[in-house]
């Protein structure tokens, strides 16, 4: 009996350290599970600890060909894929090749037609809500990335990247042909077309072949007649708006872009590259028929219907086909008597601006062209090299049907006349034509009055 009570006696202890324990064990389980639920204001703390270690993350996977580092390998495993061209993913409907699958996404809503994300503004309709978001900003005015150098603003942060390029002068996309960099893939692939001769976009108005979308689009307003882009101040449209923005320099006198040479501003920087060509001597457009080379593309293919003899557009007043455009336009002018170029000094006025750039000069008393011989200035280029002839004992123009040579191709076409008999310049007045300019306007002076003593 003793025995057993001592038993019953020693369990009750046991019993007793059990409950505590487990009392003990209950109140520490609380208190953990208090723990893991504490305020989100610790949470996040612990988030944003996070992100600082994946910001400040040492970018330790570098691209062996353009040299940018990641910070995770993958990045630069989609990135490399800029390099070597590769699109591994295939629309199954048309073909085309892309380099990520979310870009086939999107283009595989051009064959079902799906348009989700509606403008509310104008109605506009898009595939994706982040195209339409950037859509809605053109109604806003939204610009929200600004760069940190000019504090320009844009309202996509692609867009800000790439001008960012133009401060560091990053071109990290190079042609693998001739060595040119570009800032934008989109370019380097247009470029390369120039090497391959590749023209996929036909116009379906004239059959003319262009070597990207944008340029097809730009060259079918010529047909349209479209220039959805209007001059606030003058009330001039354009088919582009790059033009439109070019035009309205114009209007504020703005140049920004300046040669370090010469200290010469221009309001386009295609002007200034054109421009520092004269300080370079560079002239990367060459006539495969003569060899004879240009500064400017669109020399260049001015030059080549010298050969062709092309001349496709013509005077719908007397007839008259000219090579270019600019050329029919400014040709025009004899018969309308337009002169849009004023002089702000004497108030004599010119068909082209750099007429009056030229007459400028008489009042200035600028001749920039400097004879490196003699000293003799001038105020046009090609004088100074009319005269530097003058030295050399030059003469490399000669008329195929007398013999004789001339220092310039003014010169000999001037002299040819002689023997055509030609009188290519005629007055629209009384009709009487002339063999030079020169003495067709001595001619008009008679019927404006102003004649010479």
């Amino acid at each position: 009996m003793h025995t057993a009570h001592k038993s019953s006696g020693d369990k009750a202890p046991r019993d007793i350290q059990r409950i505590q324990s487990n009392k003990k064990g209950n109140t520490e389980g609380k208190r953990n599970k208090e723990t893991r639920h504490e305020s989100p204001q610790c949470r996040k703390t612990s988030y944003q600890e996070i992100l600082q270690r994946l910001d400040t993350k040492e970018k330790q996977h570098e691209c062996s060909q353009c040299y940018k580092t990641f910070a995770r390998r993958s990045d630069l495993v989609i990135h490399q894929i800029i390099h070597t061209g590769e699109n591994p993913h295939q629309c199954g409907t048309c073909g085309k090749a892309f380099s990520k699958v979310c870009h086939l996404k999107t283009h595989q809503k051009i064959h079902t037609g799906e348009k989700l994300y509606k403008c509310t503004t104008c109605g506009k309709v898009f595939k994706q809500l982040s195209n339409l978001k950037g859509h809605q900003m053109i109604h806003t005015g939204e610009k929200p990335h600004q760069c940190s150098t000019c504090r320009k603003a844009f309202r996509h942060m692609s867009a800000l990247k790439r001008h960012q390029m133009i401060h560091t002068g990053e071109k990290p996309h190079q042609c693998t042909t001739c060595g040119k960099a570009f800032r934008q893939i989109t370019l380097l692939k247009t470029h390369q077309r120039i090497h391959t001769g590749e023209n996929p976009h036909q116009c379906s108005t004239c059959g003319k072949a262009l070597s990207c979308m944008s340029a097809l689009k730009t060259h079918q307003m010529i047909h349209t007649g479209e220039k959805p882009h209007q001059c606030s101040t003058c009330g001039k449209a354009f088919s582009h708006m790059y033009h439109l923005k070019t035009h309205q320099m114009v209007h504020t006198g703005e140049k920004p872009h300046q040669c370090s040479t010469c200290g010469k501003a221009y309001s386009h920087m295609c002007h200034l590259k054109t421009h520092q060509m004269i300080h370079t001597g560079e002239k990367p457009h060459q006539c495969s028929t003569c060899g004879k080379a240009f500064s400017h593309l669109s020399h260049l293919k001015g030059h080549l219907k010298i050969h062709t003899g092309e001349k496709p557009h013509q005077c719908s007043t007397c007839g008259k086909a000219l090579s270019c455009m600019s050329s029919l336009k400014t040709h025009q002018m004899i018969h309308t008597g337009e002169k849009p170029h004023q002089c702000s000094t004497c108030g004599k006025a010119f068909t082209k601006m750099f007429q009056l750039k030229l007459h400028q000069m008489i009042h200035t008393g600028e001749m920039p062209h400097q004879c490196s011989t003699c000293g003799k200035a001038f105020n046009q280029l090609c004088h100074l090299k009319k005269h530097q002839k003058v030295h050399t004992g030059g003469k490399p123009y000669r008329c195929t049907t007398c013999g004789k040579y001339f220092r310039s191709s003014s010169d000999l076409n001037k002299h040819q006349i002689t023997h055509t008999r030609e009188k290519p310049h005629q007055c629209c007045q009384c009709g009487k034509a002339f063999s030079r300019i020169s003495i067709l306007k001595r001619h008009q002076r008679i019927h404006s009055n102003d004649v010479l003593p």
